[in-house]
């Protein structure tokens, strides 16, 4: 029997609706209430400005919600997008789509518009216009004729605008007789700002129709076009996106192949059977995302056919890391969200964080697990290893392991090993004197390693060898440690390059010096390291000939112990002085009383959890 046949026929429900939110705490209620005693499940978005609704269901009762939203006058005017579908395909799909629990969380923005928290985002009040569907077809129909009639004197040209991203654009899009279409190729839709202002001249005295899944990234992305000014006015955006398009025209009209959705159905057709997509191994048409393949390097979706799934030890590489130079080698396949360790030619070893399962009934103020996790790259201090600082961050990975993956890397800097020799007894009533014993075995010893090292630093190739320490632990010896920059930068920019894409760098003491240092070089032309922030524990700042008080822009997060936190390693004004280097409104300051330490006890877990969220899409 038909899954529409069955006496209770399964749906799916897309609505959204920008408006001021008097009381987000009350609407919360609401729909843990009204969603829970329908037994609806998926995303439900709050912001101040809005919500963004993803539910399934029974048909029946989604009609019962809809009543019910439909009740309060917030939500006069929406478009709520009602379709039946199947159940969903297996556990993994519904899964990866959030429809295996109930997911209410409040956000600060329905979309996340841009990749730093702090810039702000556009006023929807200055969104394009809406055209139907059926004005959208006209307007393509006529190649701009309908736009031109507005102003018979001007000649501006229609130029087609895909709010999209890649893995979408793949399968579906528009195709219109004598319009550009523009598919910008992004990964993600935060990536679309900079995309658009890369090409703005290609928008500018023209006339810009938009279009995408549902229609709430049009309206972001058009008010954003519009803020441009002068030249930018005439913006335009399909109501009720692709869907609406295809449920008045089920031949197609001018879209061609399959409209991607982020729910269970994975995608939506019409009746024309042609396939746009084609496998990524083998060129042959193909357009079915239902194994959830990803690209082994940034983790985007690619299309990989049912024959190419089965070659052993293959490995997936999208469009997007092959343009970047990143190739089929040296990382090992990644199924199911779970990370593998991942080598590279220079040995990188690194150690992600476990996967642990959650509970299916989620719904809570500060989140439930996110579509993807972010990915951050956790950078040791002086003298540590990727493994010594994963057990080391262990309470840390454990409570964001929700929204986080960590993978830990060694720095390229091999130190010897360094061993106090024993006192014995004094020689003289003043002074005691030092045994010259043997060092300690080296059999059970793991290497230690550094981001920077002292100029006169020369590696030692013998793994037994040892060496004696100068003298007594100094707490100011990373003040001496200047060399090897230019060496660990190379190194990163490798490990972005085969083991990437980040989403943020965690560092800790000379790691976050490290990783302030990496910062200061973001967004450069020619840099080979992409990341959207950065987390710098008990850091301080590196002397280096670029940098001025407040000159770094990158969103971050300062962790370090206050005046009386008894940090015997890194002073509590090195790490200010350190936050100072960052633009102000760019980053966030937690001072703790925990010593020289991430620590994860309340509020400071909380606090972490807030800065990180910011990034969750």
């Amino acid at each position: 029997m038909a899954d529409n046949d069955r006496p209770n026929p399964y749906g799916v429900l897309l609505y959204y609706k920008y408006t001021p939110i008097p009381d987000v705490d009350q609407l919360f209620s609401f729909y843990d209430s009204n969603c829970n005693s329908l037994g609806l499940l998926g995303r439900v978005r709050l912001a101040p400005d809005g919500v963004n609704v993803t539910i399934g269901g029974k048909l029946s009762l989604l009609e019962k919600h809809i009543a019910a939203v439909k009740s309060n006058s917030l939500f006069e005017g929406t478009d709520f997008k009602l379709a039946s579908s199947h159940y969903p395909l297996n556990d993994q799909v519904a899964k990866e789509c959030g429809f295996t629990s109930l997911s209410i969380r409040v956000v600060k923005e329905l979309v996340t518009f841009s990749p730093n928290p702090w810039l702000k985002s556009p006023e929807i009040a200055k969104a394009g216009t809406h055209l139907s569907a059926v004005e959208f077809h006209s307007v393509l129909q006529s190649a701009g004729l309908h736009l031109e009639k507005e102003n018979p004197s001007n000649s501006k040209k229609l130029v087609l605008l895909d709010a999209r991203n890649l893995y979408e654009t793949r399968i579906g899009k528009f195709q219109t007789p004598n319009v550009e279409t523009l598919d910008p190729g992004i990964r993600q839709y935060s990536d679309l700002p900079s995309w658009i202002d890369d090409n703005s001249d290609r928008f500018r005295g023209n006339h810009v129709l938009m279009y995408c899944t549902g229609g709430i990234r049009c309206e972001m992305a058009s008010a954003y076009i519009r803020s441009k000014g002068t030249g930018f006015e005439n913006v335009f955006q399909l109501f009720g996106g692709i869907q609406r398009y295809l449920e008045q025209f089920p031949d197609g009209g001018f879209f061609k192949g399959k409209n991607f959705v982020f729910d269970h159905r994975i995608s939506v057709g019409s009746s024309d059977a042609n396939i746009m997509g084609a496998c990524l191994h083998c060129g042959l048409s193909f357009d079915d995302y239902s194994s959830r393949c990803r690209c082994n390097h940034c983790r985007m979706l690619v299309l990989v056919c049912d024959s190419c799934q089965h070659k052993k030890d293959a490995l997936y590489v999208c469009e997007l890391c092959q343009k970047h130079g990143k190739g089929y080698r040296s990382i090992p396949l990644v199924e199911n969200d779970e990370s593998q360790v991942i080598t590279t030619p220079i040995d990188i070893k690194t150690v992600p964080s476990d996967d642990i399962t959650l509970s299916p009934q989620i719904h809570s103020r500060h989140g439930s697990k996110p579509s993807r996790k972010l990915r951050i790259l956790c950078l040791h201090g002086f003298r540590q290893n990727a493994s010594g600082f994963k057990g080391r961050t262990a309470s840390l990975a454990k409570k964001l392991k929700s929204i986080a993956e960590l993978v830990f890397v060694d720095a390229p800097h091999e130190l010897p090993f360094i061993y106090q020799p024993c006192l014995t007894e004094p020689n003289s009533k003043d002074m005691p004197s030092l045994s010259p014993h043997s060092p300690p075995p080296p059999d059970n010893c793991r290497k230690k390693f550094a981001w920077l090292v002292s100029p006169d630093f020369s590696r030692r190739t013998s793994e037994s060898n040892w060496k004696m320490a100068d003298c007594q632990f100094d707490c100011l010896q990373y003040q001496q440690q200047t060399g090897g920059f230019d060496v660990s930068l190379a190194y990163l920019k490798t490990v972005f390059s085969e083991a990437g894409l980040f989403d943020g760098i965690l560092g800790f003491s000379q790691g976050a010096a490290m990783a302030a240092a990496v910062s200061a070089r973001r967004g450069r032309p020619g840099g080979e390291m992409d990341f959207r922030f950065v987390i710098l524990c008990s850091g301080f700042a590196l002397n280096l000939p670029d940098s001025e008080r407040g000159s770094i822009n990158c969103p971050s997060l300062h962790i370090f112990g206050n005046k009386q936190g008894n940090d015997r390693q890194i002073a509590n004004q090195a790490s200010r002085d350190l936050a100072a280097s960052f633009e102000e409104g760019c980053s966030v300051i937690i001072e703790h009383d925990s010593g020289h330490m991430i620590p994860t006890r309340s509020p400071y877990i909380n606090e972490i959890k807030d800065f990180l969220h910011r990034f969750l899409g």
